[in-house]
């Protein structure tokens, strides 16, 4: 067994709502922040992307 887990995969940088932050670094911190505002892009592109689909749907109908 290793003294060092250099050679483990690191484990991906996840966030759970509501945790506590107490614990967490400025890097770790910004990390987070960073990896929530991909997801917001990724939702809002989403959600675009339905809105406009749903609206071409209502279009045909009217």
């Amino acid at each position: 067994m290793s003294l060092f887990d250099d050679d483990q995969p690191k484990k991906k940088t996840a966030h759970e709502i509501g945790s506590d932050l107490s614990q967490l670094s400025v890097d770790e911190l910004t990390a987070r922040i960073a990896l929530l505002a991909e997801e917001i892009a990724r939702l809002e592109a989403e959600r675009t992307r339905k809105s406009a689909s749903r609206s071409a749907a209502e279009g045909l109908f009217r």
